[in-house]
């Protein structure tokens, strides 16, 4: 005899009935609650990735955006004379196409001493003119100016080291340089004393702790580098660019130069943040995963206790695929409204994350994301567009996958076997 032919596939009588069967009786409640619990795993599972994601991509980007923002993407040195046509290289590499700034500066180790405090700083002299270029310093002066910086003989300094050494501004900060005056007893410290002009707030504490901006003049005084320069420093309208443009700038420069990027001098950094997201991405997915075979066990129950219901069906000309169809929505429909729950419950937390670190740690009165930790002052969230559709797309897969077994031991249900003993 040949197999009814049935209603088509995934018709209103399939969905209504395999909704019908989410809906629990009274005799039918531990099913109902294995059903929620998948329904919560899926929705956490998915939620807790893309936060997770967000806040990783947001920690990284503005770690980039940060280091960046205060470093060139390229640093350029001298090999074998000093930088002495400094100003000359600077102007050449401008003018490669894909490079924004080329910044000649002194930079130079210090100990730096205030009212209340010393501290090992850094030193860098910079041209007033080649401040604009930098706006991580020029567009988050928080107390002074940067106007006339050339001639102010000051210095600028970042908010926690001025914090730490009790400094504001007009108050004089004293560096000592172990690179000194010359003298028949050997080289002896520099030490002088200059004003704080400006302070400025970058939002890394490693950076904000320890960065002090001098005039490229006065620098080249202290450190004994008379019309020279340490290098310069190369700024790029992509950072992911600094591979294909090492040869043009290196042509620009016309003089034997070696060029550092920003992947080499980070390395290992950046690398085990990757590692480190990769690893959460494959841990946080095993939630997921336990979500979804709890969908197997609650469909497993669900065809065991509804095998009278199957084989009626079956004598009544519902097929073998309409009954597998209709246990497969009612898996999928978990899975499908947990994952968007997830999705809609990740996305309003990663637009709330600083409000919710705020809140926490007024709660437990604790520092939850300290600064001095993390290197940044705020908790960042960045979502991915893509890697929220990859979550998306594994979450839905696995609850889907998940229904298939379930939906098949329904479908090969013979119904006189089922019917044998009622």
């Amino acid at each position: 005899m040949a197999e009814p032919t049935g209603t088509k596939p995934f018709s209103t009588f399939e969905w209504m009935l395999a909704l019908r069967y989410l809906r629990a009786r009274r005799r039918e409640t531990f099913i109902s609650i294995i059903a929620g619990f998948s329904f919560i795993g899926i929705m956490l599972g998915v939620a807790t990735l893309i936060i997770v994601m967000a806040v990783m991509n947001g920690f990284r980007g503005e770690l980039i955006d940060k280091i960046l923002g205060i470093n060139g993407h390229v640093v350029v040195q001298p090999i074998d004379t000093p930088f002495t046509d400094f100003a000359d290289v600077a102007s050449r590499i401008a003018m490669v196409k894909g490079v924004t700034a080329a910044i000649p500066l002194v930079e130079g180790q210090v100990l730096a001493s205030g009212a209340n405090n010393s501290t090992g700083a850094l030193v860098r002299g910079v041209r007033a003119e080649d401040l604009p270029s930098l706006p991580s310093i020029s567009k988050n002066v928080r107390l002074g100016t940067l106007d006339n910086f050339d001639e102010a003989e000051g210095v600028a300094i970042g908010t926690r080291l001025a914090t730490n050494m009790g400094l504001t501004i007009g108050d004089k900060l004293t560096l000592v340089s172990p690179r000194g005056n010359v003298t028949p007893m050997g080289m002896t410290p520099r030490v002088k004393a200059y004003p704080v002009v400006a302070i400025f707030e970058i939002g890394m504490s490693e950076y904000d702790s320890s960065f002090v901006f001098m005039p490229f003049a006065e620098a080249q005084g202290f450190f004994n580098q008379d019309d020279k320069a340490s290098a310069i420093e190369v700024y790029l309208s992509d950072a992911d660019q600094t591979g294909a443009l090492r040869e043009p700038i290196e042509t620009a420069a016309g003089r034997p130069v070696v060029l550092t990027d920003w992947r080499q001098r980070n390395m290992t950094f950046f690398s085990a943040l990757e590692v480190e997201r990769n690893m959460m991405f494959m841990i946080l997915t095993l939630i997921v995963l336990v979500a979804a075979l709890n969908i197997i066990s609650g469909l497993t129950m669900l065809v065991k206790d509804k095998s009278h219901d199957i084989a009626i069906l079956r004598t009544m000309g519902a097929t073998r695929g309409s009954i597998l169809r209709v246990f497969f929505i009612t898996g999928a429909a978990i899975g499908t409204v947990g994952t968007i729950v997830g999705v809609l419950l990740g996305t309003l937390v990663c637009m709330n994350i600083e409000s919710i670190r705020q809140f926490v740690s007024w709660l437990t009165r604790t520092e939850v994301f300290s600064p001095e930790l993390y290197f940044l002052s705020k908790l960042p969230a960045d979502m991915n567009a893509g890697e929220t559709v990859s979550i998306v797309i594994m979450a839905l897969v696995l609850s889907y996958l998940a229904t298939i077994y379930p939906a098949w031991r329904a479908a090969r249900l013979d119904p006189v076997e089922a019917l044998r003993y009622e």
